[in-house]
């Protein structure tokens, strides 16, 4: 296992270099043969690290002032001080592991000053720990600019909603409404050893998370893996029978499944990366359901629209995804505050570009996995100047909670 420590630190590279964790990890488990249990610790750490990098930053700042000559030797040190503070991993084989390690890089010169912060971080722990907790971007983890930015968004809540980004996130359960509910999922499990609650009628919410080759009938479409704000989306939209349905940026295919489940309708699930539209493919096979699966631009509906209004459509825009950092807790450390204006140009070139293709009396559902307000409802109130055939008929804002992560939904109708 001593060669994780130097793999986690080179996922970090990777996330500095602008690659999102889901494509360091799979670069890296290309390039190395590991175990199982490798892999698994490897996932562990890297997490680990980034839900903690601000802390991690912070303290290794009170043990090194100024920072080393050799970044590979700055982030084998976050590693390992993740390890030493957060994890049940020996001490002792920590601080051996990263001092092999070092030994391994920039010529062995930090191997020494490795050993010695390593060994002062053990010493003043406590101490380090609370000084972390008088600093804003340690205690919340965030980049200073983020936190600003919920702070005025949010006044009265943007600690619990930074609190709530950093934990775990649940696993969540979307029953099959052609095969079952809630209720009866949750006998299920309950007969198998597993705990678990409903959230609504086809919603649960596991006790324990665990692989999906343990669900009940998860292999035969009885049940997908989906949060629970996630599964608002095909609610908001009021699919009924018959009716043509655009879902505009499907992949990776879960609330294309769930309009699926709730009515029999002619779905065109599309998306403009067609390696991702193979996942829609393989969800929807697995549910035993069908789509017209198309790989296109949603913004240049000319290359692939055939004329035919839709009469329900679900606009499910590209954003910040600060709303799911839990999940994904490289987003916060990869975001700049830059970001929002391109974001917010995409958010409403896309809009603009869907509605027209929207029948008279249909609606179209806004959605994010954003928490912030310049692309939810600020950008919903410029839609609306923009459009005057488009009236609101309701919006939510959600925020993480232990129940689900956070989304923002707007509801948007075309008058006839």
């Amino acid at each position: 296992m001593h060669r994780i420590q130097e793999l986690a630190a080179g996922l970090l590279e990777r996330i500095e270099q602008g690659r999102t964790l889901t494509e360091a990890l799979a670069t890296i488990q290309r390039n190395h043969e590991l175990s199982p249990a490798e892999r698994g610790a490897l996932q562990d750490i890297a997490y680990g690290s980034l839900r903690r990098l601000g802390q991690l930053r912070f303290v290794l700042r009170q043990l090194v002032p100024r920072p080393l000559p050799a970044a590979d030797i700055e982030r084998l040190l976050l590693v390992a001080l993740y390890q030493l503070l957060h994890t049940r991993a020996a001490d002792y084989a920590v601080v051996d592991q990263a001092v092999n390690a070092a030994a391994r890089l920039a010529g062995g010169k930090f191997k020494g000053l490795v050993n010695g912060v390593l060994r002062n971080a053990l010493r003043q722990r406590e101490d380090l720990l609370a000084a972390a907790q008088r600093d804003n971007e340690a205690r919340y983890n965030h980049p200073r600019w983020w936190l600003q930015r919920l702070r005025a968004a949010y006044p009265a809540q943007w600690a619990d909603i930074l609190d709530e980004s950093n934990r775990h996130p649940p696993m969540t359960l979307r029953v099959n409404a052609r095969h079952g509910d809630a209720a009866g999922y949750v006998g299920e499990l309950a007969a198998q050893g597993m705990a678990a609650r409903e959230l609504d009628s086809h919603a649960v919410l596991l006790e324990v998370p665990c692989s999906v080759r343990e669900l009940p009938g998860f292999a035969d479409g009885r049940v997908s893996v989906q949060d629970w704000g996630a599964q608002q989306a095909a609610r908001w939209l009021d699919v009924q029978p018959g009716m043509r349905v655009l879902d505009a940026c499907a992949a990776p295919g879960g609330k294309s499944g769930h309009l699926l489940e709730l009515a029999d309708i002619k779905l065109t699930a599309l998306d403009v990366d067609a390696g991702r539209l193979l996942r829609v493919e393989e969800n929807l096979a697995r549910l035993g359901l069908a789509a017209n699966v198309v790989a296109a631009d949603a913004a240049q509906p000319a290359k692939w629209w055939g004329g035919q209004p839709f009469d329900r459509i679900l606009a499910d825009v590209p954003c910040s995804a600060s709303g799911v950092v839990r999940r994904h807790p490289d987003i916060k450390w990869l975001r700049r505050p830059t970001d929002f204006a391109a974001l917010g140009q995409q958010q409403g070139a896309l809009s603009d570009a869907l509605w027209p293709l929207l029948a008279a009396g249909g609606k179209m559902l806004y959605a994010t996995c954003s928490i912030m307000p310049e692309e939810n409802r600020l950008q919903v109130d410029a839609f609306l100047t923009r459009h005057p055939d488009a009236q609101l008929l309701q919006d939510e804002q959600l925020l993480p909670t232990p129940e689900h992560d956070g989304f923002y939904y707007a509801l948007l109708a075309k008058r006839p």
